[in-house]
């Protein structure tokens, strides 16, 4: 087997997160995009070491688990979907899978296993989302062409591809409202004959298009991020956003300009062209006022599924002192906030804490303290002690050096919830050396037909 070679054969398995495997002649090949039973034709891209890479070229025979057909006109170009020909009975079935054999393995191997050898812990499945489609709550589209010199497009990049942009006019992990903008933003500017930016280049002007849109009640925020290269009157785009017929509202519309070399979306200056820069959305009964940069769940109806079975975790904190780490907009600070003591919550993002410490007054909560700045360094400040620890790192997890000082506290129950079920697993080494045992978990799926999904844990000291 050599790099350069094709083959075909079919998907075995998929790991979390989207690790397809093929077996040809006894050699395990590791193939993204793929479903469990699809027959694929694939190229090697690596092989080193005895682990060889592939890349799939077409897929030749359907999987047995895909009995729907796609509902968006992108499908399976752009990336964004890769489970939607399978049925949500079947995403969530294997994504269960994906998440318990992950932790399973990793308990294992940390030794909190049973008289048989096998994995010692309360399994409690799978959590769907309320609503399969149209879920997502913020959302960042990209100007760019499908292909080379092609006309102007906005949407998401082509599967597999860094520059190829789709125009994902039927997009449906958002709202139909956000659509029709993506629409009318790109027909504006297609009319004007405006330029994209070139990442290579580092020339043109139109980078992104950021749209948030409150679930519970509909207030849709507008971001049009550019560089300072070019100018436009964009007093008559504000008018034709106005005049679209949505089913929401838009509240706030903003020109981010965006000089840097990074392809992300940051402000080096944000003109407010209409409205207001927030937008308001309900969980359990809460109030948020979310801003533009502010972190908050993607999808705010399973979120409400997440948070209560974090409640719930955490049982009775009654008169404790509790840690919410890398806290946000401060949501599960406010849900505790109720029957705690206090609760401590620390994001390293400001606008995120400021964010967080105006819905605590919005919601008439006095014991939330929220504090800017990395967990690693306010923890070395911090003379309060904590009774109960939350846990909601970003995707990569608890940083080396935090993860001694946040076991330090010897706190008898911890909740962690994660974006990304293989940091978790990685990160139950240090707990269960600690004293700590996992007691119980569970996935929330956040992220219908994405690869991903939320994983939640309890931890407890033995």
């Amino acid at each position: 087997m050599k790099k350069g070679e094709i083959y075909e054969g079919i998907i075995e398995k998929v790991d979390f997160p989207n690790k397809g495997y093929v077996c040809i002649d006894d050699q395990k090949v590791l193939i993204k995009n793929g479903i469990p039973g699809q027959k694929v034709r694939f190229m090697i891209q690596k092989k080193r070491s005895g682990r060889a890479q592939g890349r799939i070229l077409e897929v030749l025979e359907k999987s047995p688990l895909e009995t729907r057909d796609a509902v968006c006109s992108n499908f399976p170009a752009c990336g964004g979907c890769m489970y939607q020909t399978m049925s949500y009975e079947n995403q969530l079935a294997m994504k269960e899978t994906q998440i318990r054999e992950l932790l399973e393995d990793a308990l294992v191997q940390g030794g909190q296993v049973d008289e048989n050898g096998l994995a010692d812990f309360e399994w409690e499945g799978i959590h769907g989302s309320p609503i399969e489609f149209g879920y997502r709550n913020k959302m960042e589209f990209s100007f760019g062409d499908e292909y080379k010199d092609g006309p102007l497009s906005l949407g998401l990049h082509k599967k597999g591809s860094t520059y190829d942009i789709l125009n994902t006019d039927d997009c449906k992990l958002v709202h139909k409202d956000m659509t029709d903008i993506l629409i009318c933003v790109r027909e504006f500017f297609r009319e004007k004959g405006a330029s994209y930016y070139r990442k290579l280049q580092h020339t043109g002007y139109l980078r992104h298009l950021m749209l948030r849109r409150g679930v519970t009640s509909g207030e849709i925020l507008v971001h049009l991020v550019t560089t300072t290269q070019e100018e436009y009157d964009l007093e008559p785009l504000k008018e034709q956003l106005l005049a679209l017929p949505l089913e929401g509202k838009i509240v706030g519309i903003m020109h981010i300009l965006n000089d840097s070399l990074s392809d992300v979306v940051q402000s080096d200056e944000t003109r407010i062209l209409y409205g207001q820069d927030y937008f308001y959305e309900t969980l359990l009964g809460l109030k948020f006022r979310i801003s533009t940069f502010s972190f908050f769940q993607p999808n705010s109806l399973a979120a409400e599924v997440l948070y209560n079975i974090v409640r719930e975790y955490i049982q009775n904190t009654s008169g404790m002192e509790v840690f919410d780490l890398y806290s946000g907009t401060g949501t599960i600070a406010q849900l505790l906030a109720p029957v705690a003591k206090e609760v401590i919550g620390i994001e390293i993002i400001e606008d995120a804490v400021k964010a967080a410490r105006e819905n605590a007054k919005l919601n008439g909560l006095d014991n939330c303290r929220f504090i800017a700045g990395d967990v690693l360094k306010v923890l070395d400040d911090l003379t309060e002690k904590p009774d109960v620890i939350v846990l909601d790192p970003p995707r990569d997890g608890i940083h080396p050096k935090a993860l001694p000082k946040i076991l330090s506290y010897g706190v008898n129950r911890i909740v962690y919830v994660s974006c990304k079920a293989t940091s978790l697993a990685r990160d139950l080494e240090a707990f269960l050396a600690a004293g700590y045992r996992l007691e119980k978990a569970c996935c929330v799926d956040q992220f219908c037909e994405t690869v991903w999904t939320e994983a939640v844990a309890l931890l407890v000291k033995e």
